[in-house]
């Protein structure tokens, strides 16, 4: 194993589990302190709009300034959030204007995770820079799997620090532990992977311009490619939000599951993300290439999404929904190692950030209207979802034809 690289395996199991850990108890915090359901989905929702709006910021900074002090500073800001959220809970209980005060000090908490979450596109930024091409889209996959074994993890920790005598706080302690090791190991063994003759030259930057994709996207001037690869991503980080949004409200209807079953599906189903993301990826991408993996990957989701609601019983559903998992975990590799081999080196912690920020967009807008749709259309809502990557491989076939011709005519040109 490469030791360079186990600060971003760290970074990344940690930035997962900073949100899986949440995943069995702030439901029951929110209900602790009399609030809607809705507030736990406005909870979510806080945490990836500001990773919306912090991602592109703090990738592109770290151009500018190096990876390790934006990793640690946005590592520092994980922390911090982390305390403020045991504070909230430690607080007497009293409204302001009728709402919670101790749940609008978590909100901010999670915003503040949010806003400093955008480390995910610094730490793919780093990995893009300490990496050959060969190895980045597997490279990339082992992150995958390090993500899906967070996913796993998370929850399990959660639940089971929830239960001590100290409660919810149990869980946040076990988090602030957690986030300052990983600061620690940051601060210590992480070495910086751009040298200052290398970095990005100063500009000014807003935080909030954050929220304009599209002129983000000028500005770096990507080669066509990368603007096709954003494009696809759109599409498939829409069809995530939706299914996240949706999937455990159809599986309890489907199979009538209580809590414990609906627990143990999605460990199984974790297994099998960080299976295929960390093994599997990797030999599709040996053998067909980063692009094909791609549109694989695509057209499995479209397959997966549609048959899950094709039956009730529980073994066709787990093998349609492998079906589905494989699709996922063929893209999310492949599009992180894409884009890494195809952007400008100078520019790789911005580019990341945009990708990243089209994924929090997603997520801080689409789940609510999934859930909205799931509960008027209910299992039919998967006939819509999976037109999503339809379009995506519809996009990505297409865009890759065009690409092919435009590059023999540029050599056709040039010879």
């Amino acid at each position: 194993m490469n030791k360079k690289l186990i600060p971003a395996y760290l970074l990344t199991f940690v930035n997962v589990l900073g949100v899986s850990i949440l995943m069995p108890i702030l439901p029951f915090v929110v209900e602790k302190y009399g609030a809607p359901e809705w507030v736990y989905g406005l909870l979510l929702t806080l945490y990836s709009a500001f990773q919306f709006l912090g991602a592109p910021y703090l990738g592109a900074k770290s151009d500018i300034l190096g990876r390790k002090p934006i990793l640690l500073i946005s590592q520092a800001g994980t922390l911090l959030s982390w305390v403020i959220f045991l504070i909230a809970l430690s607080i007497p209980d009293f409204t302001v204007y009728g709402v919670s005060f101790a749940l609008i000090i978590i909100g901010l908490s999670r915003a503040l995770d949010g806003l400093t979450g955008g480390n995910v596109s610094v730490t793919n930024a780093y990995v893009a820079d300490i990496t050959t091409r060969d190895e980045k889209s597997y490279i990339f996959g082992y992150l995958g799997g390090i993500a899906g074994l967070g996913l796993i993890i998370g929850p399990g920790i959660g639940g089971l620090t929830a239960s001590t005598p100290i409660g919810f706080a149990g869980t946040i302690i076990a988090a602030i532990i957690i986030s300052s090791i990983t600061m620690f190991s940051l601060f210590k063994w992480l070495k910086e992977s751009i040298p200052k003759e290398k970095r990005a030259k100063k500009k000014k930057q807003n935080i909030f311009a954050s929220i304009l994709i599209t002129r983000r996207i000028r500005s770096v001037q990507p080669k066509p490619i990368i603007k096709l690869l954003f494009l696809i991503k759109f599409f498939f980080s829409v069809m995530m939000a939706f299914y996240i949004s949706t999937i455990a409200l159809f599986i309890i209807d489907l199979f009538k599951f209580n809590e414990k079953e609906l627990g143990i599906f999605m460990l199984v189903v974790g297994i099998f993300l960080a299976f295929n993301q960390a093994v599997v990826s990797r030999r599709f991408i040996k053998k067909f290439g980063e692009f094909n993996t791609l549109l694989i990957g695509l057209l499995f989701a479209v397959i997966g999404l549609f048959c899950i609601t094709l039956t009730d019983n529980l073994y066709l559903y787990i093998s349609f929904y492998y079906i589905m998992n494989l699709g996922l975990s063929l893209c999310f590799p492949t599009f992180n190692g894409l884009i890494a081999i195809h952007a400008n080196p100078n520019k790789q912690g911005e580019v990341m950030g945009i990708s990243e920020s089209i994924n929090s967009f997603a997520m801080a807008v689409f789940p609510v209207i999934g859930a909205l749709l799931y509960t008027f259309m209910g299992y039919e809502v998967y006939y819509l979802i999976s037109l999503l990557p339809l379009t995506a491989f519809i996009i990505a076939f297409m865009g890759r034809k065009k690409l092919r011709r435009n590059e023999a005519i540029e050599n056709q040109i040039a010879n």
